[in-house]
């Protein structure tokens, strides 16, 4: 019920001058991470408004991307030295995304042309330094993030109801960085946007993983000598069970 509400909602905005417009909304805007966090999903629905009958032809179709915030990163190749696997080269990859899904309507290959991919940059490969494609440093990143399920590519996972309803659940994995999660909508016709539309998730730690984070980067010594207390509070701990136990 309520989701049909929100929907009406949105139908009754006002028109812009567009034939077509996307209008969306998301189940929760802000994900809370604590020590029992496992994952979370986020309901992306919204409608399209026009003005006057949808034209006839070609099909609609959506494309929803969520990518979260980005990174430098520092990718090292290993190498079998005098027997042995060491880092024997590294490059640092700027400014990447440290989680990326696409949600489609249909398969990608017959819903987005590489022409409007490249000026959108909808893709991951079109999205994450196109520049250095090819590259073994850039190959390497977007192998592991999708080993890792940070990468993600789900076609035809995104519904669409008489090219006026869509919707699909983004799963948000429990390995996930504090941060904005941007989250694009597209709505293309014969391969081309029509229109656009932006938000965002923003995902925080709370309570004590939230203070201890913010120990770590605010106040890094103090940070390192606490786990130094910890650590030999806790052997000093152990060592005194033990001898409890031999009694």
């Amino acid at each position: 019920m309520s989701r049909l509400l929100a929907l009406i909602a949105l139908l009754l905005l006002p028109l812009s001058a567009q034939a077509e417009q996307v209008v969306a909304a998301l189940s929760q805007t802000r994900v809370s991470v604590n020590a029992n966090f496992d994952g979370s999903e986020i309901l992306v629905f919204g409608a399209i408004k026009r003005d006057k009958p949808a034209p006839e032809g070609e099909p609609l179709d959506v494309i929803i991307t969520v990518a979260g915030p980005e990174r430098v990163e520092t990718i090292r190749r290993k190498d079998r030295r005098f027997g042995i696997w060491i880092n024997v080269e590294a490059e640092v990859i700027g400014h990447t995304p440290t989680f990326y899904t696409v949600a489609t309507t249909r398969p990608l290959d017959d819903v987005l042309p590489r022409l409007t991919d490249a000026l959108w940059k909808i893709t991951a490969d079109n999205r994450i330094l196109p520049g250095l494609r090819g590259t073994p440093a850039r190959d390497a990143l977007i192998r592991i993030r999708h080993k890792d399920d940070l990468y993600r590519t789900r076609e035809g996972e995104v519904s669409l109801v008489q090219d006026t309803l869509f919707d699909t659940a983004i799963a948000l994995p429990a390995n996930i960085v504090e941060g904005a999660y941007t989250t694009r909508i597209f709505l293309l016709r014969g391969g081309e946007v029509i229109d656009s539309y932006g938000t965002s998730i923003n995902v925080q730690k709370v309570g004590i993983e939230r203070w201890l984070y913010m120990l770590a980067y605010d106040n890094a010594l103090i940070y390192g000598l606490l786990a130094l207390a910890v650590a030999g509070l806790s052997g000093w701990g152990a060592s005194a069970l033990f001898r409890l136990i031999r009694r």
